[in-house]
């Protein structure tokens, strides 16, 4: 089985803040699933996005609580083309209210860089060359 499309669901205080945040990132909205109560973030157009739900809406799709700001349920990671583009991403995020998450590392074959976005949640921003992958 493969999957033919994936939707993350994140929960947010502020739907068109985060909208802005993203957009300035480089991302683009689907307003077709957007409203008041939800921003769906383009990660890869049709099959990669991001729901970002204000919380009262995410909470009608569980029924647990929502994690409190202070701690972290998931880590996404996303992989762009190169260095620079995750240097500008996860730069630009940092200009706009995210905050560092863990200083960047190079492995050579691989690179990344990573924030926490203005809602909490943590973005871990790669490239990837895996034909340079050392031999194991």
């Amino acid at each position: 089985m493969k999957a033919n499309q994936i939707y993350v669901n994140l929960p947010v205080k502020d739907v068109q803040k985060t909208k802005e945040f993203w957009t300035k990132l480089g991302f683009s909205i689907n307003e077709q699933f957007s409203d008041d109560k939800a921003a769906c973030v383009v990660m890869k157009e049709d099959s990669i996005y991001v729901m970002f739900l204000v919380e009262e809406y995410f909470r009608t799709f569980i029924d647990r609580p929502v994690a409190p700001a202070n701690t972290t349920q998931v880590l996404v990671a996303i992989g762009l083309n190169s260095r620079e583009e995750v240097d500008h991403v996860v730069n630009t995020a940092l200009q706009n209210g995210a905050s560092q998450h863990e200083e960047p590392e190079d492995y050579g074959w691989m690179y990344q860089n990573s924030f926490w976005d203005i809602n909490g949640h943590g973005w871990n921003i790669t490239f990837a060359d895996p034909s340079q992958m050392p031999a194991q």
